[in-house]
């Protein structure tokens, strides 16, 4: 199962992207793996030395306990320290963010999110992104006929 954020290739150039894992609860694996998540309002932030992801949503797991994990927690992203590093300095530059672009499971069976570091786009380049969006539509209907 993969949970996408679509709006993030909309809204950004990514710059480098980053594979980080994810500290998370039990009923929270469970719900992931069944789907119930979603990473649209989702955003990625430090807090002193750690990265953070906040406000993604993980809907409870159908079969747990009445008592679950918060549907919007603030969930901990797993990184090798010079990564972060490296993260933390981008980030302070003026216009460059860090935005979750997807979650997946590993080989391993371990919950990871990919990050990217980005840059917000302009209007010009969202008009230019819409514009050749509708050349492949175009183009793929063209090759079905």
């Amino acid at each position: 199962m993969e949970i996408l954020n679509r709006k993030a290739k909309f809204e950004y150039h990514f710059v480098q992207k980053f594979e980080a894992g994810m500290a998370l609860v039990g009923t929270e694996v469970k719900a992931l793996r069944a789907g119930e998540a979603s990473l649209g309002e989702a955003w990625c932030h430090f807090e002193g030395d750690e990265l953070f992801l906040k406000n993604m949503h993980i809907g409870h797991y159908r079969n747990g306990p009445p008592t679950q994990h918060d549907h919007r927690r603030t969930r901990k992203l797993l990184l090798k320290a010079a990564e972060l590093r490296k993260l933390k300095r981008k980030a302070e530059e003026k216009g460059m963010t860090i935005v979750p672009l997807r979650i997946y499971f590993s080989d391993n069976g371990y919950a990871k999110c990919e990050i990217a570091l980005a840059q917000g786009k302009r209007s010009y380049d969202k008009r230019q992104t819409i514009k050749e969006r509708d050349v492949q539509r175009d183009l793929a209907r063209l090759k079905k006929l």
